[in-house]
């Protein structure tokens, strides 16, 4: 049985009792952002149970009364925050009209209904307050011989969201393991037909190698993001040393840089410290600094800088790469998307990178952002909350230096 339905089975218990009987006599007490109360204000405080109404106040999903000239009789606090009802109205022309249909036939009803997001933001204009859904799963039920008719309204809006990300991730994953499969079983036969060819077949080899390692950088990079997204993303909290997670993210990327002529610059703050898992911390900055590299032209500069703002530590990579377009700045950390997909494949770029320095940041309590400008490089910023003082053995906060890899 679903949520929904088991709150109905409940709701429909209070609502068919006397509660109801009490709130329907009293025609004036029309829902608002106000929660009804039903209590006996002569009865001493703490000698009664709570009645009908303020439990199902208390419900997590929308509940409406609509009476048969279609004014709401009774809603409690969800369905106003909803954006579902606003003084004795329902907001919605879809649920005014399934309301009648269920009235006629006599018969409940259980459907979705697709709101929008601009339509949502106009009903929630009217009241003021509450969230934004963009489609709702309602159950209308007669109720009492007037020709009532209660609903049940639950936001499905994050569950559809999930839904899809899950489909596209998928997809996503099918296409990705695909392509470099695909590509090595065409080098392999290739291989064979240019067995008499020694320079073919040592072409051919590296391209092989070119693809099993992206699958293999692939396959890795699904691991990981599977484990920060898993029950217990964060196993190992320890004061870690931000220069360590530096060091070592800078010394992953050396071989990279060095192949194309590019320099990587250390600067900023030492001897902080951050609560978290170090090896998580090493993989997200370094997924940032061997993204500056790929997407940086030969021969130029990525710099890393770290410094203490307030109550964070602030890691940012910039690079003078080929910038990032404003209308993907907000997408750049999604899975598998990428800004400039040709030069990812020719880098083998696998397109999680980002997305697992997003899941590191959130797993540690803190955030990434991006800057950039088409042609003019971009700035990514990891911030972390800040540990308590130095790791033992150190040194003094508060130096600067810069160093060369």
């Amino acid at each position: 049985m679903t949520t929904i339905g088991v709150l109905l089975g409940l709701a429909a218990g209070l609502l068919g009792g006397v509660g109801l009987g009490l709130l329907l006599a009293r025609r004036t007490r029309r829902a608002t952002a106000e929660p009804v109360v039903a209590a006996d204000p002569a009865l001493p405080a703490g000698a009664a149970p709570p009645s009908s109404v303020e439990v199902i106040d208390a419900l997590p999903v929308a509940i409406a009364v609509v009476d048969g000239s279609d004014s709401v009789v009774l809603a409690n606090r969800s369905a106003v925050e909803l954006g579902v009802v606003a003084g004795d109205r329902l907001l919605v022309a879809e649920l005014r009209r399934l309301v009648r249909d269920v009235r006629s036939s006599s018969a409940p009803r259980e459907v979705e209904v697709e709101l929008g997001s601009q339509r949502a933001a106009d009903r929630l204009s009217a009241v003021g307050i509450g969230r934004s859904p963009e489609a709702v799963r309602v159950r209308l039920v007669p109720v009492g011989a007037e020709r009532h008719v209660a609903l049940l309204v639950e936001d499905v809006t994050e569950p559809r969201r999930v839904e899809a990300v899950r489909k596209d991730f998928v997809a996503n994953v099918s296409h990705e393991l695909k392509t470099p499969v695909g590509a090595m079983v065409l080098l392999a036969e290739a291989l064979q037909d240019a067995s008499h060819d020694p320079e073919a077949v040592r072409r051919f080899a590296g391209r092989v190698q070119h693809e099993a390692g992206r699958l293999g950088r692939l396959v890795q990079e699904l691991i990981d993001l599977s484990r920060l997204q898993g029950a217990d993303p964060l196993p190992e909290a320890t004061s870690v040393a931000v220069d360590r997670v530096v060091a070592e993210a800078v010394d992953r990327a050396r071989t990279a840089a060095s192949a194309v002529g590019i320099e990587i610059v250390r600067g900023g703050q030492r001897d902080l410290t951050v609560e978290g898992s170090e090896s998580q911390l090493v993989t997200a900055v370094g997924n940032l600094i061997e993204n500056a590299v790929h997407y940086s032209p030969d021969g130029t500069r990525v710099a890393v800088a770290v410094k203490r703002n307030g109550d964070a530590v602030e890691i940012t990579v910039s690079d003078q790469g080929i910038g990032i377009a404003e209308k993907d700045l907000e997408r750049v950390f999604e899975r598998f998307y990428r800004a400039d997909p040709a030069r990812s494949r020719a880098t083998g770029g696998t397109g999680l990178g980002l997305a697992i320095v997003k899941h590191v940041a959130t797993n540690h309590g803190g955030a990434v952002d991006v800057w950039s400008v088409e042609g003019s490089g971009s700035t990514f910023t990891l911030r972390l909350p800040a540990a308590a003082g130095p790791v033992p053995g150190t040194g003094a906060p508060g130096t600067s230096e810069g160093a060369r890899a």
